[in-house]
């Protein structure tokens, strides 16, 4: 047992004597590098311990796709809707049109503007919170007289200067950007209407400046107005009050849709609830006298084997006042606002409502829904064929066929603005002759565009 152990340990101081000296090996090897070296060794440990402390793993959000609006089509006709409905169904996608992608309406900002910052112009954040604060939303002086001038304007000092006729236009926009179209909308209404009243509700437009531009139709003895909104009074007692709270409170999400053209859908539904009348967008050329249609709106396309309307649009409306169909408009648009979708809060709202309606279970609700010809003759994506002139052979066919179509049918030209305020209007075009039909500076308006 004595010599098993002496060998052992004689075996382990051996090892030990190894281990001893390839320490030292070692040690000497690593204290003989440079000291740059070593300073870089520790730099790329602690850049590697620092990357695994402080790596953030971000969840994407998933993808979801838009739903369908499922709509319930009453037939296509030019009477009231109290008649039996279709029981034909459509299902209507909310697509963005591609020119819009990047655009949005002259409502609201110059074209130069992009979406996203058009709804943050808009808005700041409140120091040490995520909720925005709505400048154009922030009372003045003259907002605050918006129910008083309103009904002066309306009802005048006597009964000679009663408005029989109340038309409507919002622009929240800049006055730069109120051009020789939106003017040209205005001489078409008076045009028609030279006895009715036009309210542009728009803060912009009611100041020195803005008066002048309007100072042509008064010196004629046109009456036309701009007036700066009362968001408070115009939305009272409505479903649009409880909403417009929460927006201003930041509990609303206004989302990436330029929020003063949402801001303009909703405008327009509750001033016609409120005083009753016939509103219309800056970019339509009227007509026709309008005056005989009551509770009226327009079809923007219909389905060509049913002939039943497959889309309804808010550019022109007519409506009594109260009436109980902006109610339910108004409704909608508090209980499904979305502003990250186009039109969901414009056009497809009102196709929407109307789809759900059964007028057999709602008496109350009685009105007509006009085929495309009579608002929307042309459709968007065509809109530059009515500023091309035509020479001869089939296309001046077509030019005279569509022309003479227009002015015995329509009463009203939606001229689509995003997609044609930079087209020329060309001599001869059908935009050219409508022009001429319902101007009233005729030499000054139509050499200006």
């Amino acid at each position: 047992m004595g010599s098993n152990e002496n060998i052992i340990s004689f075996q382990f101081s051996v090892k030990f004597s190894s281990f001893q000296r390839i320490k030292k090996v070692f040690l000497s090897l690593f204290f003989s590098f440079p000291t740059s070296i070593l300073a870089l060794l520790l730099l790329l440990l602690l850049s590697y311990n620092g990357s695994r402390i402080f790596c953030l793993n971000l969840p994407f959000p998933s993808k979801t796709s838009l739903e369908s609006d499922t709509l319930f089509s009453p037939e296509m006709t030019i009477t009231s809707s109290s008649s039996s409905t279709s029981s034909l169904m459509y299902s209507l996608k909310e697509e963005i049109p591609p020119s819009k992608l990047k655009t949005h309406l002259p409502l609201l900002q110059k074209s130069s503007s992009s979406p996203s910052s058009s709804s943050s112009s808009s808005k700041v954040l409140r120091k040490g919170s995520n909720k925005p604060v709505f400048k154009m939303f922030k009372p003045t002086p003259l907002s605050k007289q918006f129910s008083v001038r309103a009904k002066e304007f309306f009802h005048g000092t006597n009964s000679s200067s009663y408005c029989k006729l109340r038309f409507f236009m919002t622009w929240i926009s800049s006055l730069g950007s109120f051009g020789d179209r939106e003017l040209l909308s205005i001489e078409s209404v008076f045009k028609s209407h030279p006895n009715a009243c036009l309210l542009i509700i728009s803060t912009s437009m009611d100041s020195k400046q803005g008066l002048e531009l309007l100072q042509p139709f008064t010196d004629k003895g046109y009456r036309v107005l701009a007036i700066s909104p009362n968001f408070d009074y115009i939305f009272k007692n409505t479903f649009a009050e409880a909403w417009f709270d929460r927006l201003r409170k930041g509990s609303v999400d206004p989302g990436e849709v330029s929020l003063g053209q949402n801001i303009s859908n909703l405008l327009r539904l509750a001033v016609l609830y409120k005083f009753g009348g016939i509103y219309i967008d800056t970019d339509v050329l009227v007509l026709k006298n309008l005056s005989k249609l009551r509770n009226t709106i327009g079809a923007q396309t219909i389905d060509l084997q049913s002939r039943n309307w497959s889309r309804l649009n808010n550019v022109v409306l007519i409506f009594d006042k109260k009436h109980p169909l902006l109610e339910k408009f108004i409704e909608e648009f508090a209980l499904t606002f979305n502003g990250n979708r186009w039109g969901h809060n414009g056009p497809y709202l009102v196709s929407r409502v109307v789809s759900k309606l059964d007028a057999n279970s709602n008496p109350g609700f009685n009105y007509t829904v006009l085929p495309p010809l009579a608002f929307y003759p042309v459709d968007w994506s065509r809109i530059q064929s009515f500023f091309r002139s035509f020479g001869t052979g089939s296309d001046s066919k077509w030019y005279t066929g569509k022309l003479n179509q227009i002015r015995q049918t329509s009463f009203a030209v939606h001229l689509w603005n995003k997609q044609s305020r930079s087209l020329k209007i060309e001599d001869g075009s059908i935009i050219d002759q409508i022009l001429m039909d319902c101007c009233i500076f005729c030499n000054s308006s139509v050499s200006g565009l």
